[in-house]
């Protein structure tokens, strides 16, 4: 059905994306009879699987009673329900606000730790810092805070980049030489971070901006231990937010409800999104802390930013049903457990093969950095569609995942990122890394110097 004749205007004008005509469970089934084992859950959307009709039915009955509110003027209970959940009743973080997706929660961020600042008296705060290779959304703002070459490179013209600035990611496998300590390695991005604060003026920076795992860019990219406790301390000193972007890798995928648990560490600021709702509705959640909400309660108590469909009371009776669906099901437990069961089916089979670099990731996100040559870590040429090679393979077979190009600057370098629902099974699983080593050593073969 996907044809030259589509009206839509897909990503691309030169090829039609596969027609589904069904989801269910973890699976996807074209118009032809195929049976795709969902492998990515689309960008990481999908948590607790395909059209579970627990989720159906809470949004028809949600539909019955209110569907939408202008939330200028009114409130609507899934929003405070939801809220609620998400903020642990108040006490892990003060509010939370809904926007329809990430790059709305990223602008909304991003707009936020700056009006705190302005509300504390403190105008002169303007500057950003993210990190290279980082990827936050894909509105104007979101694009200028965040280090994605491609799709930051047309519209450069467009961004005030003054007030964007960046450092070094933590991406110990490329960036961190093979004499260095973890301990050291922490340490020197913490001097960098320190000397850019030196560099723009302590009392100038609002805010740092961090994926907690780092998801599309360079692939399931972990922080070596310390690292954020180490960002945090450099921040507090200078007075600047925190803030955490687990749009991806969030609610559950890592084993936990929020990644940055495995740190340590809790954020002024947090963003969250795709999993949450798990595709059921679009939604995304922009968590506050008690720090933040007394900084603006101090100032005027209003927050310049809205959008039409915020708090949108479908959407939210969505994500509550899907949060009490993990809760219920042990799902966030069970990624956890499956998440080490796959980072053993990827060393089994990728350990050794000469050209995959490294596997890595943590709960049910992860991926393998492919490269020419595993001593030199030499990376395939750009110019190479290897992943996408990789990824029709898959297809063909039966599985798709997400495939990404760009992973070491944002133009060299490959990866396959591995993100499926929660409710995986250990057979799905083993079909999943069997299929993916037969497309990797297929395609690479093709490859010819």
């Amino acid at each position: 059905m996907a044809t030259a004749q589509s009206t839509v205007f897909h990503r691309s004008l030169d090829h039609d994306p596969l027609f589904i005509s069904k989801a269910e469970g973890n699976f996807l089934y074209t118009d032809d009879g195929r049976k795709i084992l969902d492998g990515c859950g689309g960008a990481a959307v999908i948590s607790i699987g395909h059209c579970d009709q627990r989720v159906v039915n809470a949004i028809a009955t949600q539909l019955s009673t209110v569907g939408y509110l202008h939330s200028g003027a009114f409130a609507n209970q899934p929003a405070e329900e939801l809220a609620n959940l998400l903020t642990d009743n108040g006490t892990t973080f003060a509010r939370a606000l809904f926007n329809s997706g990430g790059s709305e929660a990223a602008e909304s961020a991003i707009k936020l730790a700056r009006q705190y600042h302005v509300e504390n008296g403190q105008p002169e705060r303007v500057n950003f810092i993210a990190r290279d290779m980082s990827y936050h959304g894909n509105t104007l703002g979101a694009l200028g805070l965040a280090r994605h070459v491609p799709r930051r490179k047309p519209y450069l013209p467009l961004m005030k980049s003054e007030v964007f600035h960046s450092v070094s990611p933590c991406y110990k496998y490329r960036y961190s030489s093979a004499e260095e300590s973890d301990e050291e390695y922490v340490a020197r991005l913490a001097a960098e971070l320190e000397a850019k604060f030196q560099e723009l003026g302590p009392g100038t920076v609002a805010a740092f901006f961090a994926e907690t795992i780092v998801g599309a860019t360079s692939g399931c990219t972990t922080a070596v231990p310390g690292y954020f406790k180490a960002i945090r301390e450099v921040c507090d000193r200078h007075g600047a937010l925190f803030c955490l972007d687990e749009i991806m890798c969030g609610i559950g995928r890592t084993g936990k409800l929020h990644a940055w648990e495995w740190e340590g560490v809790k954020p002024d600021i947090q963003t969250c999104g795709k999993g949450m709702a798990g595709g059921y509705a679009p939604i995304s959640a922009i968590l506050i802390s008690h720090k933040v909400l007394d900084g603006m309660r101090k100032g005027t108590g209003a927050f310049v930013n809205g959008y039409t469909f915020q708090s949108h009371a479908v959407a939210c009776r969505a994500a509550i049903e899907v949060l009490k669906i993990m809760k219920e099901d042990s799902l966030i437990e069970q990624c956890h457990s499956r998440g080490q069961l796959l980072g053993q089916l990827l060393h089994k089979r990728f350990n050794t093969h000469p050209n995959v670099g490294e596997s890595r990731g943590r709960g049910l996100f992860w991926a393998i950095e492919l490269v020419k040559d595993t001593a030199t870590k030499a990376a395939f040429p750009s110019s190479f569609a290897l992943t996408e090679l990789i990824s029709s393979h898959c297809l063909e077979n039966g599985l798709v995942l997400y495939p990404g190009a760009g992973t070491i600057d944002g133009v060299q370098g490959h990866h396959m990122l591995i993100a499926p629902p929660y409710t995986i099974t250990e057979e799905e699983l083993a079909f999943l890394v069997d299929t993916l080593g037969e497309a990797v050593d297929a395609c690479v073969a093709t490859f010819e110097a």
